[in-house]
């Protein structure tokens, strides 16, 4: 056993087959003395003095209290040794005895008294050295030749997890000859394992007695500096026949390719579940720069160290890509670092737009559609992967070695690309990396690719609504004050047909409407328009508000399958008489002056283009200093709370001190509007002059 031939190497070898007899007691070297009942010498074996080192002539006569121990300890010794002779038993220990050469050695003793003719006693004490004892115990509690041939690299530890026995497997799984672990613990060792973790499962395993089995770890030793191993190792703890305590055994085999197996499925299976993730976590809006961040969140870490999503410009602009001989024009829509690096500040910032030369790796992936793989970046490359010179000197330094780049393309249309980098991975991108990175983009293009369309169309929507909405400053009417807001909703795809308008009469009167068109999108946009259109030709021909909304019913009909909720109230300034008609929308609120703000209590009607369902006017007088507030649905309505708390929450929040109107604007916006609501907010609020 090669940990056992390493330890055994400096004890004296048979020359005979007389010296050869003898077996467990010469290993154990064990050495007789006898005392008289004075404590003098009288018998001194060969064994002794080759473990004290005094000869027999110096020995001899002499007391063994003052030959062998030093003075501070012999009182103690002389008391031991008068409960041996008196009768009082045997006993045994680990008594510190003074070598010849005057160095202090650990014997262990076995003490019991003598009886000769005559009645005489006398003293005998078996000793042996207790490094050589613990040895012999270690190797009789485990096998000599089951180590020693076993392909299971094993070891044994004393109690302070110091080697004291390797075996020739483990000296091939760790790389160092056995010599060079005895004495030695595992972190002094193999410093690249986590030998932390180890030793403290092996300070479990002494304590508890309970064997750990299976145990695996993974890291690099002597034996293979360059390449991750792995190993399953069991610790058992070792007694001696008297039941103490003294070491620890370890068995370990080497699992690597059971290890890059089971990583080769486990990566397979990350891979795909990423895909699927993918699925799940980008697209979840409609906005061009969420789902950018998306695809970036995604890519890191489980792909790359650093991932950047950036679109040609010309794409957002809605225009062909444009053939510039001077290179791609990028516009940075995401940046994700899986780690603090200066390799971010290389980067181009998001929303800003860079100029990548044709030579430019970047340039050549969305020139040609196809990926760029530098599975080893050298010195020359970072020029070909960074915006200039400066930031290829941040990617050297930040340890970038691996790169990769992947078109973004849908529906046959190249919008940009996903560019990644390695720097804390030490693995190199390689070609299931490309494949990964590859669907990863197919998936996240066609959401970008919608995330621009609808951006587009919700400019248009946005601009055609904004056009047919009245300007954000107007004239303010006869008689009134007024205040109003229009809030888009949050996606792209609901805005459009919420409005509001103050219309001038004849005879200084006002017409104060909102409304809301069921639906959204251009259509709604546009059908919003011919109704405030309609409502304004109406209102001036001096219809009442009744019969307003009824031409507009029979308008709204005509357009087909559009609905439209309404409120209009016609304001006179000389008599104070305000004369209100609703179409399905929801109620007024009337603040006075002195007095809790209340819900007008209108007949509500039926929504416009629902048809045969009269409409009815309601008349009240107003007073200086009263404000009517009207609004649309998105300010009220929302799916986790009923209609009547919502609206018992807007009157409080009127309720409060009388305020200047924008301010109020402000404050009901803030406070009833949900930052994730999907519907538009027309606000319009009106206070009577003195």
């Amino acid at each position: 056993m090669a940990g056992t031939a390493a330890e055994r190497a400096d004890q004296p070898r048979p020359t005979d087959a007389t010296t050869a007899v003898g077996g467990l007691l010469d290993v154990l070297g064990v050495a007789a003395v006898v005392l008289d009942e004075r404590g003098r010498i009288v018998l001194w074996s060969p064994q002794a003095e080759e473990l004290f080192g005094f000869s027999c002539q110096e020995a001899l006569g002499r007391p063994a209290a003052k030959l062998l121990v030093e003075e501070e300890r012999q009182h103690e010794v002389l008391e031991l040794f008068g409960r041996v002779m008196s009768g009082q038993g045997p006993w045994a220990g680990v008594f510190p005895v003074r070598h010849r050469d005057g160095h202090i050695l650990g014997v262990e003793f076995r003490n019991m008294r003598l009886e000769a003719e005559g009645g005489r006693f006398f003293a005998l004490g078996i000793a042996s050295k207790e490094t050589t004892l613990r040895r012999v115990e270690r190797d009789l509690a485990l096998s000599s030749g089951l180590v020693g041939q076993s392909p299971i690299g094993l070891a044994v530890l004393d109690t302070e997890l110091r080697y004291v026995l390797v075996n020739a497997a483990l000296e091939e799984i760790n790389g160092l000859p056995a010599r060079e672990h005895l004495g030695r613990t595992p972190s002094e060792m193999l410093p690249h394992l986590d030998t932390e973790a180890i030793e403290a499962r092996m300070r479990a395993v002494l304590k508890t007695g309970e064997p750990m089995l299976d145990d695996f770890t993974t890291g690099f030793t002597p034996a293979d500096p360059d390449h991750e191993h792995a190993w399953s190792a069991s610790f058992y703890r070792l007694e001696d026949q008297a039941g103490r305590v003294i070491g620890v055994a370890i068995s370990v085999m080497d699992v690597t390719d059971q290890h890059q197996a089971a990583l080769a499925a486990a990566r397979a299976r990350r891979r795909l579940s990423l895909i699927a993730d993918a699925s799940i976590r980008i697209g979840t809006t409609l906005d061009l720069a969420t789902s950018a961040r998306e695809l970036a969140d995604v890519a890191v870490p489980e792909v790359a160290d650093i991932a950047a999503v950036d679109v040609l410009d010309s794409v957002l602009a809605g225009s062909p890509r444009a053939n510039d001989t001077r290179g791609v024009r990028f516009r940075a829509l995401a940046l994700k670092s899986a780690h603090p690096s200066v390799a971010v500040q290389a980067a181009d910032p998001v929303g800003e737009v860079a100029l990548y030369g044709a030579q430019r790796l970047v340039a050549q992936c969305a020139r040609t559609g196809r990926p760029v793989l530098v599975p080893r970046v050298r010195g020359s490359d970072f020029v070909r992967i960074a915006r200039d010179a400066a930031a290829a000197d941040l990617l050297e330094q930040a340890g970038v070695h691996s790169y990769l780049a992947v078109p973004l393309i849908a529906r046959g249309e190249v919008l940009g690309a996903l560019d990644l980098k390695r720097a804390h991975n030490p693995t190199a991108f390689d070609s299931d990396d490309v494949l990964l990175a590859t669907e990863l983009a197919a998936r996240a293009a066609v959401c970008i690719d919608n995330a621009r369309w609808y951006q587009q169309q919700r400019h248009a929507t946005l601009a055609l609504q904004r056009h047919l909405l009245p300007p954000h400053h107007t004239t303010a009417p006869p008689g009134l004050a007024i205040a109003h807001r229009y809030q888009p909703a949050v996606a792209a795809d609901e805005t459009g047909g919420d409005w509001f308008d103050a219309i001038p009469l004849p005879g200084e009167r006002t017409a104060l409407v909102v409304g809301d068109v069921m639906g959204s999108g251009i259509t709604a946009a546009a059908t919003m328009g011919q109704l405030r259109t309609n409502t304004r030709t109406l209102a001036r021909l001096g219809l009442a508000p009744d019969e307003v909304l009824t031409h507009l019913d029979e308008t709204t009909r005509d357009l087909g399958e559009a609905m439209a909720t309404c409120v209009l109230a016609l304001y006179d300034p000389h008599t104070r008489v305000c004369r209100l008609a609703c179409a399905g929308h929801p109620p007024p609120v009337l603040v006075r002056a002195h007095g809790r703000p209340h819900l007008i209590d209108l007949d509500p009607g039926a929504p416009l283009g629902v048809g045969s369902v009269p409409f009815r006017t309601t008349e009240l007088r107003l007073r200086a200093g009263d404000d009517l507030v009207l609004y649309t649905d998105g300010l009220v309505e929302v799916r986790d709370q009923d209609i009547d708390q919502r609206l018992e929450a807007l009157t409080d929040l009127l309720a409060g001190p009388h305020r200047p109107l924008e301010d109020t604007c402000d404050l009901l916006l803030a406070a009833m509007r949900r930052p994730d609501t999907a519907d538009d907010v027309a606000l319009l609020i009106a206070r009577v002059l003195p």
